[in-house]
């Protein structure tokens, strides 16, 4: 199964991202699947390097680090980078620049989209 996971909260504040990233490690670790997120809107703030959090308290930059490590494919749209000044080079390790035409192609090679 193909899945693709769109992220559109800020890292902090609800807890919408971080329940999707859960989910999406968890889809990474069954045998068989991909996983692709993408992040838009607000959700691009998930990808600024360097977060630091207390002790503890979950931290969306590890949670990307570890499902990229996973295999997970990770894009960052860019018009909602730019629209928040994040910078290439600010990125975390494991995301990429993306855009809309790559959120089309990887939509309609998903199984399932799901949208938080």
């Amino acid at each position: 199964m193909k899945y693709l996971i769109i992220l559109n909260d800020a890292p902090y504040g609800s807890e919408r991202s971080y329940n999707g990233l859960r989910l999406a490690s968890s889809l990474a670790r069954q045998e068989g699947t991909t996983v692709s997120v993408f992040l838009m809107g607000d959700g691009a703030a998930c990808a600024v390097a360097g977060q630091s959090t207390p002790n503890g308290y979950y931290n969306i930059e590890r949670m990307l680090k570890g499902l990229a490590a996973k295999g997970a494919r990770i894009g960052i749209c860019g018009s909602c980078m730019d629209a928040r000044g994040l910078k290439d080079g600010f990125i975390a390790q494991g995301t990429k620049r993306s855009s809309l035409d790559e959120l089309t192609a990887w939509t309609t090679e998903a199984d399932q989209v799901l949208v938080f």
